[in-house]
C-alpha cells in the first residue's frame, strides 16, 4: 500500500474507535435503541440522494440485511456498550463477528475452510470466555452476551450482503439508514418511554454523539473503507482494522476510567489474534486461487 492508503486506514480507525467514547458519552442522555435511531436519521439525509435500487428480485433480500445490521446488530450493540459501563469488553467482543461469519459461510454457502483457519475460530471464542472473568466483565455480563447477539447478527448480515448486486457501499448504508430508522423509533418507543419527549433536554454532548456517528463513523469512516477495498482486497485491509480495539481501549482508559484486569487482557489478545488469524488465511486465500475452496 502506499503512505497515502496506510494515512487512509489509519482515519478510519481513529474514526471507529473514536465512535466507542462518542457513543458511550451520548447514551448519558439518549437511550441505546433511540441513539441508533438518531444515527440513522442524520445518516439518510445526505445519502437518500444518492441511493441505487436493488436489482429486481433482490428486494427481500435487501430488506433482511438492514434489518439485521441496521436494527439488530446496531441496536444491540449500542445497548451492550451502554451496559457494559466500559468500552473495553464490547470493543473487544464485537470482533467476533469475524469467525462467526466464517462459520456462517461454511453453514450456509458451503464455504470451506481448512484446520488453521478452524484453530484461529476456536481460539477466538476461547477468548471471549477468558476475557468474561475479568471482573469489569463480571460486573455487568448481559453486556458480553447483548454484544455477542450483536455480532451474530451482523455475520448473518454479511452473508446475506454476498448475493447483492449493483449497490455500492453508500447505497447500502443508506438502504440500512432509510429502512431500519422506522422500527427503531418504534422499538425506542415501546422499549424506551418517553426517551423521544425528552430529546429536546439533550444537551451538545449527546447530539455530538449522534453526528459523530453518523458523519464520521459512518459517512467517513465507511466511505473511505469502501475507497480502499476497491483499490486492494479486503483481505488486505481488515487485517489492519483490529488496531480498532486496542485504540477504544486506550481511549476508555484515558477518559472512561477503564480499568481492565490481566483476564481482558489475555482474552482480547486471544480474540484478535484469533481474528486475525482468519483475516490472514482469508488473505492468503486469495493470493492462490487454485485452492479457492479452502481458508
Amino acid at each position: 500500500m502506499s503512505p497515502r492508503d496506510f494515512l487512509l486506514i489509519l482515519i478510519v480507525v481513529l474514526a471507529w474507535a473514536g465512535n466507542f467514547l462518542t457513543s458511550a458519552l451520548a447514551m448519558r442522555e439518549i437511550p441505546p435503541l433511540l441513539f441508533t435511531a438518531l444515527r440513522f436519521a442524520l445518516l439518510a439525509i445526505p445519502l437518500a440522494f444518492v441511493l441505487k435500487r436493488p436489482a429486481p428480485g433482490q428486494w427481500p433480500r435487501l430488506i433482511a440485511v438492514c434489518l439485521c445490521v441496521g436494527v439488530l446488530h446496531f441496536g444491540l450493540s449500542f445497548t451492550a456498550l451502554k451496559l457494559a459501563g466500559n468500552l473495553s469488553s464490547p470493543a473487544i467482543v464485537m470482533q467476533s463477528y469475524v469467525p462467526m461469519t466464517a462459520l456462517l459461510g461454511w453453514a450456509v454457502l458451503g464455504e470451506r475452510f481448512g484446520w488453521k483457519t478452524g484453530v484461529a475460530i476456536a481460539t477466538s471464542f476461547a477468548g471471549v470466555l477468558v476475557l468474561g472473568f475479568d471482573p469489569i466483565v463480571l460486573d455487568r455480563p448481559a453486556a458480553v452476551g447483548v454484544m455477542l447477539v450483536s455480532a451474530l447478527f451482523l455475520a448473518v448480515g454479511t452473508v446475506l450482503m454476498k448475493p447483492l448486486r449493483g449497490l455500492d457501499m453508500f447505497s447500502q448504508q443508506g438502504w440500512t439508514a432509510v429502512i431500519s430508522l422506522l422500527p427503531l423509533i418504534a422499538l425506542s418507543a415501546w422499549l424506551e418511554p418517553g426517551a423521544i419527549a425528552r430529546l429536546p433536554q439533550v444537551s451538545w454532548v449527546g447530539w455530538a454523539g449522534a453526528l459523530y456517528a453518523a458523519f464520521v463513523s459512518s459517512l467517513l469512516g465507511h466511505g473511505l473503507y469502501y475507497v480502499l477495498v476497491q483499490r486492494h482486497p479486503v483481505a488486505q485491509v481488515t487485517p489492519w482494522l483490529l488496531l480498532v480495539p486496542p485504540l477504544a481501549i486506550a481511549l476508555g482508559i484515558a477518559f472512561w476510567g477503564d480499568r481492565p484486569g490481566p483476564k481482558l487482557w489475555l482474552g482480547g489478545a486471544m480474540v484478535l489474534g484469533g481474528v486475525l488469524g482468519v483475516a490472514l488465511r482469508t488473505l492468503t486465500k486469495s493470493r492462490r486461487p487454485a485452492r479457492a475452496e479452502e481458508i
